[in-house]
């Protein structure tokens, strides 16, 4: 089971999730609360090993401004959350993560999409993703999306993230706003999701 934890602003949460196991360490670079400049994030992603993959979150952003974060920020994986074409994604020269909420989209329509994983994140919700709901996982038990290729988020929390992984059987979760306390990462909650993620069932 992978385990993501989205939105690090800081060196010290960063390096818990790896310690915790983390395979993903995702960094927001739209507007948002956990928006870092490329240099902030190059810190945070100097201070960790090359086996937790550093994945930036992009909203319809320019390919040179992606490109130049990526360098910049010594970035793994791009994550798309915005309205890129399928053309946009494959002339992009890392793998790529497409975000999708569930519902908006046919499971024909998110399979053909030329991407390494697909987030399914919750339909609701103001902002692009990272709005901490959930929706109800059993939609995606018999969607017809490939769970090996499947990253589940929306709403994720120590607390619900096995029975969301035994219901939906996804092949990683993703998690932001559930590890957080006063709108800052919480070290022990990022501990905790990642054991609890990783729990064999």
């Amino acid at each position: 089971m992978y385990v993501k934890i989205c939105g690090m602003t800081t060196t010290e949460a960063a390096q818990e999730a790896v310690r915790s196991g983390a395979d993903f360490i995702g960094f927001v670079f739209a507007p948002s609360k956990r928006q870092l400049t490329p240099e902030k994030a190059a810190a945070i992603s100097n201070e960790l090993p090359s086996s937790a993959k550093k994945v930036g979150i992009f909203v319809n952003e320019t390919k040179d401004t992606i490109i130049q974060t990526v360098e910049t920020a010594g970035l793994d994986v791009i994550q798309l959350h915005g309205d890129e074409s399928a053309a946009f994604a494959e002339s992009l020269p890392h793998p790529v993560i497409k975000a999708f909420r569930m519902g908006k989209h046919d499971a024909a329509e998110i399979q053909a999409y030329p991407c390494d994983y697909y987030l399914i994140d919750s339909p609701r919700g103001p902002n692009r993703g990272g709005n901490g709901t959930t929706f109800d996982w059993t939609r995606l038990t018999n969607s017809g999306l490939d769970p090996e290729k499947m990253i589940l988020a929306g709403g994720l929390n120590p607390e619900n993230v096995q029975s969301a992984i035994l219901t939906a059987k996804p092949a990683g979760v993703d998690v932001s706003s559930g590890v957080e306390t006063d709108g800052a990462k919480d070290l022990n909650k990022i501990s905790q999701f990642i054991n609890n993620g990783k729990m064999k069932g």
